[in-house]
């Protein structure tokens, strides 16, 4: 899973990547200290897996991975050449999510480019230039369809009515998201990543006294009411705390946060948010050599699942054997388990659930 991290400079964009990500990219207090993308590579918290590895003895554990991409802050005319204009975009045409930071806090040693705090607003400017920059994707893809609809080829045809919706809709302002299509339209749309077709995560970035009860935060409560309009996917975090978290040892951060009255870190909370946003889910497999977590979307059939590990097993797939997490759990072994009649024997058009242990069967 790939997240990209966007926002106006001086947000905390930066800072809550390097805390996340426990990397070194620059976050001083100046617009644009991110000039080329930082990309960095973590791993999904979950405790299964641990307890997977102790039950089957396995002599590793392989957790899933989210790469997060911080790029250059946005500001309002960065599809004009504004700042550092949005050649940077291109970095993110092919995550899976967008995450967006806006400032929920006062400080007046840290400035805004927009002079007040306001998150809705931030968030209206950043919409903009992405709308424009997926503007300029959608003409190019015009261009090369005009020769086809003249001389009227019917994919061409079809093609040019689907982008010519989009490019109403993006000249309107509305994200690509907005423009209902067909499983058939929507290969199509793929193609041409647009930016605003993607699912989107609101971050407010709020002060550190604030995380606890952000309820008295009103401008993260403005973020909240515009989000839930949206029907998007919206959480809190502190970037400074997080940094502060990053410098810690596991137990020490675990320490720290409980004593701060807080009980998940940001890191966490952000991938949550993201398998929730993009409907994902995990299922295990675990053996002597590996405990391993794979990440498939909600409503996955059994194949398509184990064409995650390889794809001869796909095309081989003859069955699932499967336990659930918490029944192995409960079990205390993969035999106790198998006595207790846990195990269960799925084909193929078995629906993969989060916290599934699977053993695929498979000839070629």
């Amino acid at each position: 899973m790939k997240i990209g991290i966007v926002g106006l400079p001086n947000v905390g964009k930066s800072t809550l990547f390097n805390a996340i990500t426990k990397s070194k990219a620059p976050a001083e207090n100046y617009p644009f200290c991110t000039i080329d993308p930082n990309v960095g590579v973590v791993t999904v918290p979950d405790e299964r897996i641990g307890k997977l590895a102790e039950i089957e003895k396995s002599e590793k554990q392989v957790p899933a991975i989210v790469e997060f991409v911080d790029i250059a802050g946005l500001v309002k005319g960065a599809s004009k050449g504004e700042g550092l204009g949005n050649k940077f975009l291109s970095h993110i045409r092919e995550v899976d999510a967008i995450a967006m930071v806006v400032r929920c806090f006062e400080d007046s040693n840290i400035v805004h480019v927009e002079g007040t705090i306001d998150p809705v607003r931030d968030i209206e400017i950043i919409l903009t230039e992405l709308c424009l920059a997926d503007l300029e994707t959608v003409d190019k893809r015009l261009q090369r369809t005009e020769k086809g609809k003249r001389a009227g080829d019917k994919e061409a045809l079809a093609e040019w009515d689907l982008f010519s919706l989009v490019k109403k809709a993006l000249e309107e302002g509305k994200p690509a998201m907005s423009v209902p299509a067909t499983p058939e339209q929507e290969k199509k749309l793929k193609e041409l990543s647009l930016l605003t077709r993607k699912p989107f995560m609101f971050i407010g970035n709020v002060a550190e006294g604030d995380l606890v009860d952000v309820t008295k935060n009103r401008f993260y409560q403005n973020l909240l009411r515009y989000t839930e309009k949206q029907k998007a996917s919206c959480l809190s975090i502190s970037a400074k705390i997080e940094a502060e978290v990053a410098e810690l040892s596991d137990e020490e951060a675990v320490q720290f946060l409980a004593d701060l009255g807080i009980k998940e870190r940001g890191l966490h909370a952000i991938i949550r948010k993201a398998y929730e946003t993009l409907g994902l889910i995990s299922y295990f497999t675990a053996g002597p050599m590996e405990a391993r977590a794979w990440t498939i979307t909600r409503g996955t059939l059994a194949p398509q699942a184990a064409g995650k590990i390889h794809s001869d097993i796909e095309r081989g797939f003859i069955r699932a054997e499967v336990y659930s997490y918490e029944d192995l759990k409960s079990a205390g072994s993969v035999v106790k388990a198998r006595e207790a009649g846990k195990l269960r024997t799925e084909g193929k058009e078995y629906l993969m659930k989060d916290g599934d242990v699977v053993h695929f069967r498979f000839n070629v």
